[in-house]
């Protein structure tokens, strides 16, 4: 079985950036885990490291007891998927928030596609469907649903898992929402079609990471 990381390793894995896996520490650190295959060492300079897709799931993973340090429930970007009780602060700091994260994911797909494409959904969002669709509609200036909002009362989008697991559902107000929405995704790699609720009979979107 595969030896658990140490406490310092696990303190790096966590404070990686959570859109793009960057890494920041020394360079022992960082080396040990390239070593192990949780990080890779970038190409191009300035040869930054990031976490590989087994790093990731280390990160996701509740730590074991006495192994590592809590994670920080503070401090983490979190796309809008719309009706949350406590949504972020908005205004200017949010706005670059979005747009950092946003460019961070671009610069994600540009690495880990063989040919530094970035019109197509990479890994990460791939096994994050419902962030990284949230983040591409808030990058765009759509806005979120407010506080607790669902059905017709929801006055933004909302992005919810679906029973489809390479899909998520996007709904909102009215068909100009979802047109903008659908718009918005398709122009950032994702299959999108439209769908009636058949018992609401509320209109809503079926969005997919495009393959190649």
């Amino acid at each position: 079985m595969t030896r658990p990381p140490t406490a310092a390793q696990r303190r790096v894995i966590d404070a990686a950036d959570p859109v793009t896996g960057r890494l920041r520490g020394t360079e022992t650190q960082l080396a040990a885990l390239v070593r192990r295959g949780l990080a890779f060492r970038h190409p191009r300079a300035p040869h930054d490291h990031f976490l590989t897709p087994a790093g990731h799931r280390i990160r996701e993973a509740e730590p074991e007891s006495g192994t590592a340090a809590p994670r920080a429930e503070t401090g983490v970007f979190t796309a809008r998927v719309g009706g949350e009780e406590e949504p972020p602060p908005g205004g200017p700091a949010r706005v670059r928030e979005v747009h950092s994260a946003w460019q961070g994911l671009l610069e994600l797909r540009r690495m880990t596609d063989r040919d530094g494409a970035v019109d197509r959904p990479c890994g990460w969002e791939r096994t994050h469907l419902v962030q990284a669709a949230a983040l591409a509609l808030e990058a765009a200036g759509h806005r979120p649903a407010g506080p607790g909002a669902e059905g017709p009362a929801a006055d933004g989008y909302r992005v919810r898992a679906s029973p489809q697991p390479d899909a998520v559902a996007v709904r909102g107000p009215d068909d100009g929402t979802l047109r903008a929405c659908s718009a918005t995704l398709e122009k950032a790699g994702w299959q999108v079609s439209e769908h009636t609720d058949p018992r609401s009979r509320a209109r809503y979107l079926l969005a997919s990471p495009r393959r190649v």
